[in-house]
């Protein structure tokens, strides 16, 4: 009851208030009809003044804020996939057996539209193929990671990320890659069952990474031709990626 104490005063304050000056109203003119009838006006435009504010004006300013809030984030984004993502995103692709199939169904080239991306994002997010990950350098993955480890810190402190549940998940999940890599003293000769744990560990990474590209080079696409024109030519899906432009 604590908690609501000081609205309950402040509403007894605001309505002795208006009786007073109601109050004040009549005994200056005695015209109590009057007083009643811009009452009953008044209590009719507070329903629309309600609406007006509450709902329409407010939910403007809310969707002014979120694209703002989107806008950065998306520069947050970026941010990871240049000194992050686009690496990882190739390091752990030689890892899968069926890599041709991923490369073919994320290579995204300059004629893609909307339902293209919508198609990759939905592959993306059920990749069932699990990394094989002997068939990766654990050592210098590891060192990337560990190399990067306050740069992906600095990003899980950023307010804006907490907004975007699936770029959050994925900085977790890469965080939690390189935590894993980080407390074994080696990687080498490591167990069947280790290795099972590690290769469920970089399928998780790749699925919200793969999902996280897809979305942001779409962005790019809308918002940005130019910076998506150097991800078209140099993203690792391609057979030869190269930023030269042919």
């Amino acid at each position: 009851m604590k908690r609501y104490s000081y609205f309950i005063t402040l509403a007894a304050i605001f309505f002795a208030v208006s009786g007073l000056v109601y109050l004040i109203h009549y005994l200056i003119f005695r015209d109590l009809e009057h007083i009643f009838i811009f009452m009953g006006s008044d209590l009719g435009f507070v329903f629309l003044e309600v609406f007006l504010v509450v709902i329409v004006i407010e939910r403007i300013i809310a969707q002014r804020e979120k694209r703002g809030m989107l806008s950065k984030l998306n520069m947050v984004v970026g941010a990871f996939f240049s000194e992050v993502g686009t690496k990882l995103l190739g390091s752990l692709l030689s890892g899968f057996e069926k890599r041709e199939k991923i490369s073919q169904h994320l290579a995204v080239s300059q004629d893609w539209d909307h339902s293209d991306f919508k198609k990759a994002m939905a592959f993306a997010l059920t990749i069932e193929d699990k990394p094989n990950c002997t068939n990766i350098d654990l050592n210098e993955l590891k060192a990337f990671l560990v190399q990067k480890r306050s740069f992906l810190l600095r990003l899980l402190e950023n307010p804006n990320v907490l907004e975007q549940e699936r770029f959050s998940d994925l900085l977790w999940a890469v965080f939690h890659l390189a935590e894993e890599f980080e407390v074994r003293a080696s990687l080498e000769d490591l167990p069947q069952s280790d290795l099972a744990h590690i290769n469920g560990d970089m399928q998780r990474v790749y699925g919200y990474l793969a999902a996280e590209w897809i979305a942001y080079v779409e962005h790019l696409k809308d918002k940005y031709p130019f910076l998506f024109s150097l991800v078209v030519r140099t993203n690792p899906f391609r057979e030869h990626p190269s930023p030269v432009v042919t």
